[in-house]
């Protein structure tokens, strides 16, 4: 699992003031929700590019003096005006607390519908789940091994141990779709066996 680390400091001042003080020196203020307390920091802007800009699951470690948080991404504002990262908040994994993430799909295998000649459309890019700390993974691998032509892999088809997935069962994650050269293929020897 991949691991970003982010130093930051302690926050003792809150209110308008001093948020805006922390972003005026390029901090981001930010929260971490879940454990025993509830933990107010803050740490440079920069320090959250890898963590933000990515389709990626990571586990942040967060150091603040001689602590260290291991945490997942829960939420992000941004600033309406400047589209910079305004606050970020924290949920810190608790070895015995089930955690609500989302996770992103790899679709792997190659997919008997495609090399019927279909074309492979996925639909869903990531899945919300909720689980232990110790069954997170980077990304839920879904097998398209045996996707047929005009067929779906649903959410109800996809089952991790130890990961509990909650969108909607019947959501379609992939799908093998006819492509227009098939279906002219298909319709040229229709006709041609009407001919004979």
């Amino acid at each position: 699992m991949k691991t970003i680390t982010i130093e930051g400091q302690l926050r003792s001042e809150f209110g308008k003031k001093a948020t805006r003080q922390i972003r005026s020196e390029e901090q981001v203020p930010c929260v971490i929700y879940g454990g025993a307390d509830t933990v107010s920091f803050s740490a440079p802007a920069k320090a959250f590019k890898d963590l933000v800009y990515t389709p990626d699951f990571q586990i942040a470690e967060i150091k603040l003096g001689d602590k260290t948080y291991k945490c997942v991404l829960k939420d992000l504002q941004f600033d309406v005006v400047t589209d910079e990262l305004a606050h970020v908040d924290f949920m810190e994994l608790v070895d015995d607390k089930i955690v609500a993430v989302t996770l992103p799909i790899k679709l792997v295998g190659q997919s008997v519908g495609v090399k019927a000649g279909g074309k492979l459309v996925s639909k869903l890019k990531a899945l919300k789940v909720r689980a232990l700390p110790k069954h997170l993974v980077e990304n839920i691998e879904v097998n398209i091994d045996n996707l047929e032509l005009n067929e779906n892999i649903r959410v109800e088809d996809v089952k991790v141990e130890g990961i509990e997935i909650t969108n909607s069962p019947r959501i379609p994650i992939a799908s093998v779709v006819m492509t227009r050269q098939l279906r002219q293929e298909e319709a040229t020897a229709e006709k041609d066996s009407k001919k004979k």
